[in-house]
């Protein structure tokens, strides 16, 4: 008879290899459970290949370009002719660049997991029932695989609207951008969410015309106020045509030259060489048996899971975008590693979505964690805070910084950090201090007491936790 307790006894099946089942799968293994992990295309999954890792390497190259051309301001001269930029993208060098660091990242997981003794199998997978797992590999061969826990970590893949078919040429998801060898004159970005927001802000540094339609007032409607504000801000002075309050109604092919044309809600017509679809991801949960053995989905294909990311069945857990939970890498491979703990019968706690650190990276980038703008609107009289401007920190003056600003969100009376925002150059990385005093219920006074670099970025989040100091009598 078999020993739930012994873990190595435990088969976990995992369906998908994207931070969700590859952290999952690492975790598995060093509590020493029997782990095969299924990927229909490489380990990493579209996080590694054409999401997060391709983005944001596109988003560095930009940053290079935006920093050599704003060299004069430092006081450089730019060795070379009289031309506009100092600087020229090579799209298809670039492009070749950003997917070899993919593969490269995608061969590292797969090496990892290897040497971890996860067994990988190259092909897909379906729930055949309660504890069983259809398995059909890339070279035909089909079988059922027996699981006392089954992982579901299927990711998602951008949203297709009827009247705007990408055609992978001149109208494109951003899985397709890295195809193109040269760069798009005109861009035109319809969704102005974290994706197109960032890909608007790293094609207009890299030289192109950019329009970036958006349907709601501002870029970024799901971010601090504040934020948005100066992103925007920012985006037309650097020459975006920004178009608030304007929704797509249809993009097609011009049928007299090589562009596209874009037709607003309102009839309005704007034509450009490409366009960018960013209006939101699809879950990928149809056709894999989850409602045949009862794992509940939202409307929208999401699979519904608790805090230790269980679903509606014993036995089946679920990760990453997949899921009705954030749609981040950090939260994917969180939710797996928690599903491992708990399947597993080690200490977990659960998912808390309140400490998670988030980031746009646009030019400047935006950070957050923990309590918002909108949550101290409603909660004015318990919380305060305040926003300290980077353009007066010393170390912000040297790198000439000019945009952005840490706030912090505290509690009235304990002083105790809810949460903060940070706008500027690496704020991915400035946020971390603010993370880790919501996570462990730090005060503004432990923040401001805790020394810093002079002169450093860091330097503005104690002097905005200073500024949240009230004398006790």
């Amino acid at each position: 008879m078999k020993n739930v307790l012994d873990r190595s006894q435990n088969r976990v099946v995992i369906i998908g290899g994207g931070p969700g089942g590859y952290e999952a799968a690492l975790i598995g293994a060093q509590l020493g459970a029997d782990i095969m992990l299924i990927e229909k295309h490489r380990c990493g999954g579209s996080a590694v290949l054409t999401d997060v890792v391709p983005s944001k390497s596109l988003i560095a190259t930009a940053e290079v370009m935006g920093s050599i051309n704003e060299a004069e301001g430092f006081g450089l001269r730019v060795r070379g002719g009289d031309a506009e930029s100092a600087v020229a993208p090579d799209l298809g060098a670039m492009n070749e660049r950003i997917m070899g660091l993919a593969e490269a990242q995608a061969d590292d997981i797969r090496d990892g997991l290897t040497r971890a003794g996860v067994k990988l199998v190259r092909g897909t997978a379906s729930l055949a029932g309660r504890g069983s797992v259809h398995v059909v590999e890339d070279s035909g061969t089909e079988y059922d695989l027996a699981a006392d826990t089954i992982l579901v970590a299927v990711g998602a893949h951008p949203r297709e609207l009827p009247t705007a078919v990408p055609d992978g040429e001149r109208i494109l998801t951003w899985t397709q951008l890295y195809e193109l060898d040269e760069l798009p004159p005109h861009l035109v970005v319809v969704g102005s969410g974290v994706t197109g927001a960032e890909f608007a802000s790293a094609y207009r540094s890299l030289g192109s015309k950019v329009t970036l339609v958006s349907s709601r007032d501002r870029v970024l409607p799901g971010e601090d106020e504040d934020a948005a504000e100066v992103l925007e801000s920012v985006f037309r002075s650097r020459g975006m045509n920004v178009l608030s309050r304007s929704r797509a109604d249809s993009v097609v092919r011009d049928p007299d030259g090589e562009g596209v044309v874009v037709t607003l809600a309102d009839g309005r017509i704007v034509r450009a060489t490409h366009c960018l679809m960013a209006v939101g991801s699809v879950p990928n949960t149809d056709g894999i048996g989850l409602e045949d053995v009862g794992v509940a989905l939202e409307d929208s294909g999401h699979i519904v899971v608790d805090g230790v990311s269980r679903t509606s069945v014993p036995g089946v857990y679920a990760a990453g975008d997949c899921t009705a939970v954030l749609p981040l890498a950090s939260v994917a491979a969180m939710q797996g590693r928690i599903a491992m703990f708990h399947a597993l019968g080690d200490a977990v706690f659960p998912l808390r979505l309140r400490n998670v650190a988030s980031n746009v990276f646009t030019s400047p980038e935006i950070a957050t964690v923990g309590f918002t703008q909108s949550d101290f609107r409603e909660n004015a009289s318990e919380v305060e805070t305040v926003t300290q401007p980077l353009h007066t920190n010393a170390r912000a003056k040297m790198l000439g910084i000019t945009e952005g600003f840490v706030k912090i969100f505290c509690r009235r009376g304990s002083g105790s950090v809810l949460g903060g925002v940070v706008v500027g150059p690496r704020a991915s990385e400035l946020i971390l201090p603010i993370t880790m005093a919501v996570e462990n219920r730090l005060t503004v006074d432990q923040l401001s007491q805790s020394f810093v670099v002079y002169p450093s970025l860091t330097g503005s989040i104690t002097e905005a936790a200073r500024k949240l100091h009230r004398h006790q009598a």
